[in-house]
């Protein structure tokens, strides 16, 4: 394995872009935060990526305590990759990080990929303050959970959340991106029915009857 390159400056900054500063890094975090992932549904989901790369960002961030590796039980019996306690403190890191590059997202590019799961971080932002729950999310390009509130393990999840969820939104990806920008507040979004919400959860009721 080759050396990790350095800034070689006593910064807490420079030390910190020292382990995360790679291309691709902080994304495998993204996706990573959704909880244990193999190593070829992180390829599908990076679009862009070549494997070589992909491996030797996974072997770096491994060796800098961000990540784990770990064979499954049978009958999977297949490695998986997950955030250690330390890597997952980078979801505070991404959330500052995506708020200040929501105002870039004022177009899409005609050859900008997109997965629905890319939303659930600015919208857990965007669901702070109105208490914690699962809440499953559907937008045109499919479907996603979040758990909001969540003090650890995985903070979103692709598809249908494993149980009931607390409440249910309906939206598109432009909404999403005005939530993102702060363009448009979680609840004016519900009132004048850009989000459909439904569920009869403590977290449903919060959203409509703040």
């Amino acid at each position: 394995m080759s050396p990790r390159r350095s800034y070689d400056q006593y910064c807490s900054a420079a030390r910190a872009l020292d382990a995360v500063g790679d291309r691709w890094t902080l994304l495998i975090v993204r996706e990573l935060l959704a909880g244990p992932r193999r190593y070829t549904d992180l390829h599908a989901d990076l679009p862009g990526v070549s494997t070589d790369v992909l491996a030797s960002r996974l072997k770096d961030m491994e060796r800098d305590g961000l990540t784990t590796r770990r064979r499954m039980p049978p009958p999977g019996a297949v490695y998986v990759y997950e955030l250690t306690g330390r890597g997952r403190e980078l979801l505070a890191v991404l959330q500052a990080l995506g708020e200040w590059g929501a105002p870039l997202l004022a177009e899409r590019g005609a050859t900008d990929a997109v997965r629905a799961h890319w939303f659930a971080l600015p919208l857990l932002r965007a669901l702070e303050g109105f208490g914690a729950g699962v809440v499953q999310v559907r937008l045109d390009e499919g479907e996603f959970h979040v758990r909001a509130g969540a003090v650890d393990g995985p903070v979103y999840g692709e598809g249908p959340a494993p149980e009931e969820p607390d409440a249910r939104l309906s939206l598109d990806a432009e909404t999403c991106a005005l939530l993102g920008r702060g363009e448009l507040t979680l609840l004016d979004a519900i009132r004048t029915h850009r989000v459909e919400v439904s569920g009869e959860g403590p977290l449903a009721k919060s959203l409509r009857e703040p």
